[in-house]
């Protein structure tokens, strides 16, 4: 059955996307364009009426801190006065508090019945299915009949009902909004100068910049030329500048046709990026992927090349692998750390360490580390060291069983006679 499921929706949300089992997991994942055109959706159609009917699901996972009855109690009757945004969350202003608030997280998806909110859709149901969806978390009818649901099928999403929602978690952590922020080029240069860790993780990094998921941070590095695993503070000014403008304009683009991807445009690595190892290239260049910030990365080795001390570095750096868990909240651990473990191999010339009974090194912090970094931002935080034994040693464990048996060889055995 959930087979046949993952097959249907891949079919109704029309996007190829699903045949890559490297985006397996993030695939359905919404991003900043993606809850744009959700808000811009209830904007246009929901403002300035009274929510007569609230059914609140009865699922204590996504519906956070409060209970269905409570819910429905504190918000019938009210007015929707505007729909707000930051990053990728999303909150309904009533004509008084508290006002309910989503994030997303993996198939969070807004429905308007009648109304086309998206054409990309992670959660997709179908007009004839059962209204509101069995998948619905949030509904409310309005007082001209409209009816408006927030689905989410995987239930990684979160909805609360909060006084002010810009003062609390997770909006209150968020940095600038990557549309309605934006950074001056300036400010943008002086804040990566600042940051040791590689630029994939900190543009996913919601504290630095909000709004920008996997796709759209493989998207501006490709287009502004810079390998996923440069370190910011290493940028230079061009580079800055270069980048700066690719995330103005691939959000922007993004935003502008509602977040159809069949409208992005066709040099954009989106398109292709989907594709097998090895049968993936953007306009006749291969694309490779590796592992940046915990997460899948797509990127075009001829194009995006790593410079200065990061170069050295590029050797060390294993192939992605197919398919990445989400983490607790439903999210590729946007927020985590990528942490690359590798066996430290000898020099030319010199001998492998490690002799009779030596232990592996435990893990150590590298130059990389960035203090400044939150929540443990920084790609190269940690790694592991694993000293190779001496050439010819045995084990220590089983010399020892050796050592054992050969001291014990001619003794005779208690409690017997000779």
């Amino acid at each position: 059955k959930k087979k046949k499921r993952s097959n249907k929706s891949a079919r109704i949300g029309g996007n190829r996307r699903d045949q890559n089992p490297n985006f397996a997991d993030e695939k359905n994942m919404p991003e900043l364009p993606e809850v744009e055109a959700a808000r811009r959706a209830i904007e246009e159609n929901c403002l300035g009426k009274k929510i007569k009917r609230v059914i609140i699901a009865d699922d204590n996972k996504v519906i956070h801190g409060i209970s269905p009855s409570d819910f429905q109690i504190s918000i019938l009757g009210k007015t929707i006065v505007s729909a707000r945004r930051k990053g990728k969350n999303l909150w309904l202003e009533l004509d008084s508090p508290p006002f309910p608030s989503f994030q997303f997280g993996m198939a969070g998806a807004i429905y308007i019945k009648g109304v086309a909110v998206t054409k990309y859709k992670r959660s997709a149901v179908k007009d004839s299915e059962e209204w509101p969806s069995k998948y619905s978390k949030f509904f409310v009818e309005l007082d001209d009949g409209l009816e408006l649901s927030f689905t989410d099928k995987r239930r990684f999403a979160k909805v609360r009902l909060l006084a002010n929602p810009t003062s609390v978690s997770p909006i209150s952590e968020l940095g600038p909004d990557a549309l309605l922020e934006p950074m001056t080029v300036e400010e943008f240069a002086e804040n990566l100068a600042k940051k040791k860790i590689t630029i994939k993780p900190l543009l996913l990094d919601q504290g630095f910049i909000s709004g920008i998921g996997n796709w759209i941070a493989d998207e501006v590095l490709y287009q502004a030329r810079i390998h996923p695993l440069q370190s910011a503070s290493s940028l230079s000014k061009e580079q800055c500048e270069a980048l700066h403008t690719s995330i103005k304009e691939v959000i922007e683009k993004a935003v502008e046709v509602d977040a159809d991807s069949s409208q992005f445009p066709s040099n954009w690595i989106f398109h292709d990026r989907e594709k097998k190892p090895g049968k993936a290239f953007v306009d006749g260049k291969k694309i490779d992927f590796i592992t940046a910030g915990g997460r899948t990365t797509a990127y075009v080795p001829e194009l995006q090349k790593l410079s200065g001390k990061d170069a050295e570095k590029a050797a060390k750096v294993r192939p992605a692998k197919r398919g990445v868990k989400p983490n607790k909240d439903g999210e590729e651990d946007e927020q985590g750390s990528e942490k690359e473990d590798e066996s430290a191999k000898p020099k030319k010339g010199q001998k492998p360490r490690g002799g009779r009974g030596k232990k592996p090194a435990s893990k150590r912090k590298t130059e990389d580390s960035d203090d400044d970094a939150d929540d443990g931002e920084d790609s190269e935080g940690e790694e592991k060291v694993v000293k190779p034994r001496g050439r010819g040693t045995k084990p220590a464990i089983k010399r020892k069983s050796e050592e054992k048996a050969t001291s014990q060889a001619g003794k005779k055995p208690k409690g017997r006679k000779s």
